[in-house]
């Protein structure tokens, strides 16, 4: 016999993601592989097939009990587990236009607040740093030489690794003006200036690349689009390569999103506006930019700077000596 949770999830996914909001792909995927792992979960707690399950079996307890089991038994960080319970917010949500005789059941999950965590400072790249990753490619081969180039217009630009493997190449406008569109996170369309050295290699490139507008700009072997893991495991090989020159390299974890970072630190230390970085990042407002900020401590230094005392000698404070300190204060 059917439950009440089938249709509901069912009509969640294909009315309200799919239609009504027109969700992306990689929203759709998130929120499917967080469904599987609750039904799959209920299932072993209450021996359910999912197919028979009601609203009523997923309660507040139960969620409660998945979301520790995301902790604890398959190692999630609290970001993730917060991801989670937003794709279950979301569901429930919609459950409640149509079953409001379970609105009880379902405001109590709803009221399961997300879990807070400790921010950590990004991790980004020094011009020395990206200079090293840029030159790890091998330019005798074509995957470096695509390599190089997707690497370059990642540290330019700032897109985030889905933009990057999505990009075809009429996104890449190199006359007058250049610059390359993307559509963005929330489905924002979002043009971004490049350098003359970006457009040197890129120009390159695409006389190499060839093919038709609708092509990978960055393809495979096969001349398919690279998927998110391909493009991980090329930033990380040159990544390796690059840190046996410039061993800084060796103490960070590089991925795609780093290379992000690194955009927008290179905007900041430039003087840009952050309104303007966060324009140029996608962001839907400067308080995700401000993450920016508390990273770079050369910025707080100069603005220290500028609060000290005119009469002040220069240099940062230097605490006495322990065994000077103790024999004053006698």
């Amino acid at each position: 016999m059917s439950g009440t949770l089938a249709p509901t999830l069912q009509a969640f996914f294909t009315d309200r993601l799919a239609r009504q909001r027109q969700a992306s792909g990689h929203t759709i995927a998130a929120y499917r592989d967080t469904a599987k792992l609750l039904l799959i979960f209920t299932e072993k707690q209450t021996g359910k097939q999912p197919s028979t399950m009601d609203i009523t079996d997923l309660d507040a307890p139960l969620i409660g009990a998945f979301l520790t089991h995301l902790e604890t038994d398959r190692g999630n960080s609290v970001r993730t587990r917060n991801a989670r319970l937003a794709a279950i917010h979301s569901l429930f949500r919609y459950a409640a236009l149509h079953h409001p005789d379970q609105a009880a059941v379902i405001q109590r999950v709803l009221a399961i607040p997300p879990k807070r965590f400790d921010r950590t400072l990004i991790t980004y790249l020094t011009e020395d740093e990206i200079t090293a990753l840029l030159a790890a490619p091998d330019p005798s081969n074509w995957t470096g030489r695509r390599d190089h180039a997707l690497l370059m217009l990642a540290c330019q630009t700032g897109l985030r690794a889905t933009e990057l493997t999505r990009l075809r190449i009429s996104d890449l406008h190199l006359g007058t003006g250049a610059h390359v569109s993307c559509l963005g996170k929330g489905r924002k369309q979002r043009i971004t200036p490049l350098t003359a050295g970006a457009v040197m290699v890129l120009r390159a490139w695409l006389a190499e690349r060839a093919g038709l507008p609708a092509d990978p700009l960055f393809p495979t072997r096969r001349g398919g689009p690279m998927s998110r893991d391909a493009l991980q495991r090329r930033v990380s090989i040159h990544a390796a390569t690059a840190a046996r020159s410039c061993p800084t390299l060796g103490e960070k974890k590089i991925s795609p999103h780093v290379l992000r970072h690194s955009a927008a630190m290179r905007l900041l230390h430039a003087g840009v506006d952050i309104s303007v970085i966060a324009l140029w990042m996608g962001h839907e407002n400067t308080a995700t930019t401000q993450v920016y900020i508390h990273a770079d401590l050369a910025l707080k230094e100069r603005a220290l700077a500028r609060t000290a005392p005119r009469d002040a000698p220069p240099g940062r404070y230097q605490p006495p000596d322990t065994i000077l300190a103790f024999l004053n204060g006698l």
